[in-house]
């Protein structure tokens, strides 16, 4: 990867086509130091959370030789984060991601990043 957004778009890219859905990109490195981006998706239940991670976790390490630093949540598989350093990825069920309204947090009107022209033809 060149940049920290292109990790960022890359990531959203393969969220995508593996149909998850309320995608957004955030930038935050303006309002914390742990990483430039987050980006946030939902799974329709527990088991499609858990695909989307697996399979984000397996496309980012075979095809950009990138693993996670760590990863959280896959027990559960209600919110499972992945920490790519520079973008932390965030894929949550529906109902925790209503509860915990993680976008709001960390939203400051200026920051979200517009996702590729496929994801906006097909939504």
């Amino acid at each position: 990867m060149k940049n920290s957004k292109e990790l960022a778009l890359t990531i959203a890219s393969i969220l995508e086509d593996k149909r998850a859905e309320d995608i957004a990109i955030l930038k935050v490195d303006h309002l914390t130091s742990i990483t430039d981006y987050f980006v946030i998706a939902s799974g329709r239940n527990t088991i499609q959370v858990h695909a989307l991670a697996e399979d984000l976790e397996e496309k980012l390490e075979d095809i950009h030789g990138l693993e996670a630093r760590r990863k959280e949540g896959y027990r559960e598989g209600r919110w499972i984060v992945l920490d790519y350093a520079a973008v932390i990825v965030h894929i949550l069920h529906p109902d925790e991601r209503e509860y915990y309204k993680i976008e709001r947090l960390w939203m400051d009107g200026s920051n979200q990043v517009p996702l590729p022209e496929k994801q906006i033809e097909q939504k």
